[in-house]
């Protein structure tokens, strides 16, 4: 695994995916594992000249090539391709979303890549080819043959880590999709994977409240006492260094955030705010759980902006970073 490049899926090409991975390759390429994408070579030709990105483009016939020949340019897995229509999402470009990100996960399973990192998709656009899953992180754990709850979705960034145990999902649901059950089993992935692939020997685990206050005492909500602090109670008991439940107002205050290694939170946005507010150009969606590693900078296909030069690099390098680290840490 550690002598493996890393698999780039392309995500949608009328998105700031071709662009951003372009720009990646010209900062990381000296110093960076190698790296290599999976089609669409002629969309990055395009992009690369049309965002006047000085970045060669080197088709290969099998991701054993890249290392070779990562000097010379950006290694492109050849075969499927679409037309460059940036800020114009079509089903063509969909269509070679799906097949990059499919291709490039199957070169992980299979052994060809250490990791995949996957630049961001369109699932609307996805859903109009056949994708029935709300995002990546549950067409993951399908690939792999797990439940969706078996895959975990993490933000990380350098200095905080989140996890919503609810993802995509309405928030009025979310109470009722609520468990003991499902916070002990999300708690004890997360909790095996930074061990596993960040080497964090005794993970430190804080736990949102649902409530304001964390219900303050059953005034707010009884979330609190019925369900999160008896599950609380049982990870204690497995050994796992865990606090909560921690209103969310005050999880990510300066003070509380240097006392844990990752915050599981109850819902989407109560997650995804605070790393994206704080680490907006540094964060990393990170799957956990699955026998594959898998990141994805934490933002979307930007179409408002693709083709302009203006989408920043900064996420999908932290993305292929991880994902190289993560590999190391595994292969130890």
């Amino acid at each position: 695994m550690t002598k493996l490049p890393l698999a780039i899926s392309l995500g949608d090409p009328a998105g700031i995916g071709p662009e951003i991975i372009l720009a990646s390759y010209v900062q990381l390429k000296d110093s960076a594992r190698p790296f290599f994408v999976v089609g669409g070579e002629d969309v990055l030709r395009e992009a690369a000249a049309k965002c006047s990105i000085d970045c060669p483009i080197v088709a290969i016939g099998e991701p054993a090539e890249a290392e070779v020949r990562f000097g010379e340019g950006l290694p492109v897995l050849a075969g499927a391709d679409a037309a460059y229509t940036p800020g114009s999402p079509d089903e063509a470009g969909a269509a070679l979303a799906l097949h990059s990100l499919a291709e490039a996960v199957r070169a992980v399973i299979e052994g060809h890549a250490a990791a995949v990192a996957t630049a961001p998709v369109s699932k609307g656009q996805l859903g109009k080819v056949g994708f029935e899953f709300p995002g990546q992180t549950e067409f993951l754990a399908a690939v792999c043959g797990l439940a969706p709850d078996d895959a975990v979705m993490m933000l990380a960034g350098p200095t905080l880590r989140t996890v919503p145990l609810t993802v995509h999902v309405a928030l009025a649901d979310v109470p009722k999709l609520l468990s003991a059950e499902l916070i002990i089993h999300k708690a004890q992935i997360v909790a095996a994977a930074l061990t596993r692939d960040f080497g964090l020997e005794r993970p430190r685990l804080a736990i949102s409240g649902l409530n304001p206050h964390s219900g303050e005492n059953g005034q707010f909500g009884s979330e609190e006492a019925r369900v999160i602090e008896p599950a609380i109670e049982k990870l204690r008991e497995q050994g796992f260094d865990v606090t909560g439940p921690v209103p969310g107002d005050a999880l990510f205050t300066p003070l509380l955030r240097p006392t844990y290694d990752a915050a599981l939170c109850m819902y989407h946005d109560q997650a995804l705010i605070p790393i994206k507010a704080l680490e907006f150009d540094q964060g990393v969606n990170v799957t956990l759980g699955l026998p594959i590693i898998r990141t994805s900078p934490d933002h979307g296909t930007a179409f408002n902006i693709a083709g302009t030069g203006k989408a920043q690099p900064q996420a999908m390098m932290a993305a292929i970073r991880m994902a190289a680290s993560c590999a190391e840490q595994r292969g130890r």
